[in-house]
């Protein structure tokens, strides 16, 4: 989806900062796992993403140990580790994807799982509703549908031409399938012909973007699928070579070349997630805390992209911008 997953932090050296003042402190070391598909944040991303846990009284050294599982971006080994996190007897399992959280859910119905950032959590049939998850699953969901069609209207509003775009899916994601008449008809709404391609392999990415030039496409709408996260330099390649502006939803598709992304905020997740792993700590049952959804959303824009594919972006939507790359 769409970033980089959450990773504990014992064996990566990290000094643990002092506990809030105001905070409750004990010396019971409480014991959480994290499951990742993806590889180790860097030192400066942990401290980043553990500052809202310290700021509950929770330091990873101190009162807390971190079990960290990941997968390596290669998925079909989350289930064994997941069941390797159940055998320790951890108190919770942080997950972030739906990836993860299947194989979390596939391998306990006991312990708690915290969803780190998942996309479509009742579409993805992890829980019965946002308001009542039932079951041991909880934590946050960063897809909705209407932020699709705010996406949608982002960038019809800096191609105000624009009749068809271009839409990459994974295709063994169920998600798009459950979802797509309701995508269609948001894009039918802003006057907009989706133009759909699904992918399965890394390998399809590139013959994937040249069929949707041959369709004539006039932008790219990328979902934020693990696949193509990690294969967004690539893709931005291929897309830039056609001549596709493109829109994702990280922050890091801009670095690669996307012409705008639209995301949640990453602090804001990190903070709300770690309220949910403190609740959780402290005897509250994820059946009884709603999901909930990200309120804050940065926009960022790359003008060397921009510059290079002859758009002119909109000085009006250019100071909406949290981020602007020249």
């Amino acid at each position: 989806m769409d970033r980089r997953e959450f990773i504990g932090a014992v064996a990566t050296g990290m000094i643990a900062a002092p506990l809030a003042a105001s905070a409750q402190t004990t010396t019971t070391i409480r014991r959480i796992g994290v499951l990742s598909s993806d590889v180790p944040l860097s030192q400066a991303e942990l401290q980043q993403e553990y500052a809202p846990l310290r700021a509950l009284g929770w330091v990873v050294g101190q009162n807390l140990l971190v079990e960290r599982r990941y997968a390596y971006r290669r998925v079909e080994r989350l289930r064994p580790l997941a069941e390797e996190l159940v055998r320790l007897k951890v108190e919770i399992i942080v997950t972030d994807g739906t990836t993860a959280t299947l194989a979390a859910k596939n391998a306990t119905t006991t312990i708690p799982i915290i969803m780190h950032a998942v996309g479509d959590p009742v579409r993805s049939g992890l829980v019965a509703s946002l308001a009542r998850p039932g079951g041991n699953i909880t934590g946050i969901s960063i897809v909705a549908p209407e932020l699709d069609g705010k996406r949608l209207s982002l960038l019809h509003e800096l191609l105000p031409g624009m009749q068809r775009v271009g839409v990459l899916e994974l295709s063994t994601n169920p998600y798009y399938r459950d979802a797509r008449k309701e995508f269609e008809q948001t894009c039918r709404s802003l006057g907009l012909q989706p133009i759909i391609i699904e992918v399965a392999a890394a390998v399809d990415l590139e013959n994937a973007i040249a069929e949707l030039a041959r369709r004539r496409a006039q932008a790219l709408f990328v979902h934020p699928d693990d696949l193509f996260y990690y294969n967004r330099v690539p893709i931005m390649s291929a897309a830039l070579k056609y001549a596709l502006p493109t829109l994702s939803m990280a922050k890091e598709w801009l670095e690669a070349g996307a012409l705008v992304t639209y995301a949640a905020s990453d602090a804001e997740i990190d903070r709300r997630y770690a309220a949910f792993v403190d609740r959780v700590l402290r005897g509250a049952k994820p059946a009884d805390l709603p999901i909930e959804q990200p309120t804050k959303f940065e926009l960022g824009i790359n003008l060397k992209t921009a510059r290079a594919l002859g758009i002119t972006v909109p000085q009006t939507l250019l100071l909406r911008a949290d981020e602007v790359i020249q």
